[in-house]
């Protein structure tokens, strides 16, 4: 099933089925770390990427969560993503005009990148998502500064 999720993923002629489908994938990289690693396996990540510009808000955002699930798996799974360039195109998330609940899981993603100190990040990494950190640490949300 999963070849056929990730090809759904490339389906830019229906949104609604390319939210299910990273809604799908999202959850079963949300699962144990070998099902997290088989979404990656068939390809699902450089497609997350670019539903991350997706016109449509739902379908960013669902790739946002699935993305900041295969970050959490790990640091080699952590830069992997930071090596496809998932860096500045999340940071473009965090905005004012971003819904309260989508920047939330912008949030969390920023922070999963940060984690897994064994290797740590790459350092470049670490200098780009300061400034975002610095502006998240002054927000109102209680969720967000939790993260």
């Amino acid at each position: 099933i999963l070849p056929v999720l990730v090809g759904c993923l490339s389906t830019t002629d229906q949104p609604a089925l390319q939210f299910e489908a990273a809604w799908a994938l999202t959850n079963i990289a949300s699962g144990t770390s070998q099902q997290t690693q088989a979404v990656v396996a068939a390809g699902a990540v450089p497609l997350f990427l670019e539903l991350l510009n997706s016109p449509h808000q739902n379908v960013c955002e669902q790739a946002v969560w699935a993305l900041g699930n295969i970050i959490g798996d790990g640091p080699n799974l952590r830069d992997y993503v930071i090596q496809l360039g998932v860096v500045q195109p999340l940071l473009t998330f965090i905005n004012p005009e971003i819904p309260i609940s989508f920047l939330r899981n912008v949030t969390w993603v920023v922070v999963n990148l940060c984690r897994n100190k064994d290797p740590p990040p790459p350092v470049q990494t670490i200098k780009e998502i300061l400034p975002a950190l610095s502006m998240l640490i002054h927000h109102s949300d209680i969720n967000i500064l939790v993260d």
